[in-house]
């Protein structure tokens, strides 16, 4: 099981929001690209980069600084954020990104989520973040009328790499994961599942890889910044 940290940029500075709240943020690191080698020098096999700008605006004013990410650390990056056409996946995967995660493009036009797993073999991934079971989309500011259950099953045998998970309800909020949602996904599809949100100690991680020990893996974010979990320790758990 993979621990993945997260890396969540707003206007070029590394932050964490609570339930997604754009206006609800703490501003943990100026320099993304240190904590990102931070992560790296740490032991992480991984890093879950998501461009906050990229999601709302669709702007990419991160792009400077993730493309340094990518060029300076050794492993690799999957990144989400505003990622809604092909010409755009086809640039970030030119770039080095490892797996482009498509998250509001996959519930409006998931003929695009196909196409993209059929031109790029391996490298995309459908980012589902809910509340209360439906699909919130356009940087979690809408809610659609879809189930996580259902848009999870629509790409079942179309390739995709992972579903990366979110409870917009636990993100943020340190209360422990959504065990419940996560159990039902991986239980209704093949396809790996990837939590995300509340994760808030060692102890919910060791009970996430006890009830969920097929999950791919945890990603990880204001419990790291606030030190209430320590990224070795973390690494040991999950393996």
């Amino acid at each position: 099981m993979i621990l993945y940290p997260a890396i969540d940029l707003k206007k070029g500075k590394c932050v964490r929001l609570l339930q997604g709240n754009m206006n609800k943020q703490t501003i943990f690191n100026n320099d993304p690209l240190m904590q990102a080698k931070l992560f790296v020098n740490e032991g992480c096999e991984w890093l879950h980069v998501v461009d906050l700008d990229g999601a709302l605006t669709q702007s990419f004013v991160n792009k400077k600084i993730i493309k340094d990410i990518i060029k300076n650390v050794a492993i690799p990056v999957q990144l989400g954020g505003g990622i809604r056409h092909m010409e755009t996946i086809e640039d970030w995967i030119t770039i080095g990104v490892q797996r482009i995660i498509l998250g509001t493009i996959a519930q409006k036009d998931p003929q695009l989520v196909k196409e993209a797993c059929k031109n790029f073999p391996n490298k995309i991934a459908v980012g589902i973040d809910a509340k209360n079971s439906k699909v919130m989309i356009e940087g979690w500011v809408k809610k659609s009328n879809i189930s996580m259950i259902d848009l999870a099953k629509s790409f079942q045998d179309v390739g995709v790499s992972a579903i990366i998970y979110t409870d917009i309800a636990k993100d943020g909020m340190m209360l422990g994961p959504d065990f419940t949602g996560t159990k039902k996904l991986m239980e209704n599809v093949s396809i790996p599942i990837i939590a995300s949100g509340g994760i808030s100690s060692i102890l919910d991680l060791k009970e996430i890889k006890k009830s969920c020990p097929e999950l791919n893996g945890v990603i990880c974010g204001r419990a790291l910044y606030d030190k209430k979990i320590n990224v070795d320790e973390a690494i040991r758990v999950l393996n």
